[in-house]
């Protein structure tokens, strides 16, 4: 029975058919999605031989979530997030199309790929955090939990796979071939999204433009949990992200060849696979918000020792630390956000997640190439992880109340979301 219970909790698949259809086509389409980093990584290597440019894929990703993603959280609390969701996987299509084309019938400058890495960013801006509300409307509550682990596990699967399929590509029909099944699988996500019922806000929807945004803001500065939550975060993957480190290692490391590339990411996505596999194993314990710190902090404690390994199968091993450290964190601080939020602010905090969990990682690629541009790849991994764990006992340490969080008051402050304005209007946290 213990066993049992350390296990990934697939009710949710099986009680809901759109449930089940969603999380397939994002999980293929994210498989796709980690080929074309992958693709754009090395493209952007073989042009410039530079840790710079390919930490500025980072920034090419992040500065459209940065500049758009509380305006598109705003819009998904005042619109069918259904279709906003199905616009924006459009958008996200036509931008892999074209990098597909480039690809196979004539290379575009790197400017111009960068160019259409942020395009896509844009689109994503939108449908992130339109997905993100899906789940709590397709699960009871008492599942929330168990589904955003199914959805974390489609990520580490697509992390594990996509990486691994895109530098064997790489090697044979090259960067247009896996932009060109990328464009493919989107088909995926526009089937499982489909099937969903209307996704409308709720009887109030947000506030238009600047006040939307406005209130969406404070509710994050006025409840301590989630500020907390996502500062932590935040903090750890802007000082510590290493992926834009990993064409140089593969470089000094593996001879250059691209069938090792996707091997760091496969490594990091292999330990997060574990991790959420066992699932059960922490999202059943009674204090997420402890939870999410320690995973933060031996994340960065396992890159800072990957920076010092000289053994590569040891640094591998390292990085498939980190990335179980990252699933642990990542579930726990999506479960403290979604059931601290009420559901008529729900497009608006998830959008401040995404830039959270996405541009946040870009950031800190770029942070990476820049500081191995400077020093060294060791040193801006070691810098970089022992940041990380000053910042999580930082952010710990002023907020008591992140520490202390615990299930039963977690889940009587989502019964506050279905309660009416008062429940937005009051919505901090102990």
């Amino acid at each position: 029975m213990g066993m049992k219970r350390a296990l990934l909790d697939v009710t949710p698949l099986r009680r809901s058919a759109p449930f089940r259809r969603l999380w397939l086509g994002q999980a293929l389409s994210g498989t796709g999605g980690q080929m074309t980093l992958v693709a754009v990584m090395f493209q952007v290597w073989q042009t410039t031989h530079s840790t710079v440019w390919t930490g500025a894929v980072g920034l090419a990703r992040a500065v459209p979530l940065i500049g758009l993603g509380l305006f598109a959280g705003a819009l998904v609390d005042r619109v069918d997030r259904r279709t906003c969701y199905l616009v924006t996987t459009a958008g996200q299509a036509g931008c892999v199309s074209l990098l597909a084309l480039q690809g196979l019938f004539g290379r575009f400058p790197t400017v111009v790929v960068l160019s259409l890495v942020a395009v896509q960013s844009c689109c994503a801006a939108g449908g992130g955090p339109a997905s993100r509300t899906f789940v709590p409307r397709l699960l009871p509550e008492e599942q929330l939990a168990a589904g955003l682990a199914l959805n974390r596990i489609a990520f580490q699967g697509a992390m594990l796979a996509g990486p691994a399929l895109g530098g064997l590509i790489l090697a044979g029909p090259g960067v247009g071939g896996c932009y060109l099944i990328d464009a493919l699988t989107f088909a995926a996500a526009f089937h499982g999204a489909y099937g969903l019922p209307r996704m409308s806000p709720g009887d109030e929807p947000a506030r238009p433009g600047l006040r939307g945004v406005a209130d969406g803001l404070a509710f994050l500065v006025r409840t301590p949990v989630i500020r907390g939550a996502l500062l932590a975060d935040l903090a750890t993957t802007v000082l510590s992200m290493p992926i834009s480190l990993f064409p140089q290692v593969n470089a000094e490391r593996f001879g250059d060849d691209p069938r090792t590339l996707g091997l760091f990411l496969t490594a990091v996505a292999a330990g997060g696979a574990a991790a959420s596999l066992l699932a059960g194993s922490f999202t059943r314990l009674s204090r997420p918000g402890l939870v999410m710190l320690c995973g933060s902090a031996t994340w960065g404690a396992a890159l800072a020792l990957f920076g010092l390994a000289d053994v590569p199968w040891a640094g591998l091993a390292l990085l498939a630390l980190a990335g179980a450290a990252d699933t642990v964190s990542v579930v726990s601080r999506s479960t403290l956000v979604q059931l601290h939020t009420p559901d008529a602010l729900l497009g608006r905090v998830s959008a401040a997640e995404l830039i959270v969990g996405q541009a946040g990682p870009d950031l800190g690629n770029l942070r990476g190439g820049l500081v191995a541009d400077a020093t060294s790849g060791t040193a801006a991994l070691v810098s970089g992880g022992m940041l990380c764990i000053g910042a999580v006992a930082l952010v710990g340490t002023a907020t008591p109340g992140l520490r202390r969080s615990s299930v039963p008051s977690l889940r009587g402050a989502a019964s506050e979301r279905t309660g009416g304005d008062a429940s937005v209007t009051s919505g901090s946290s102990p």
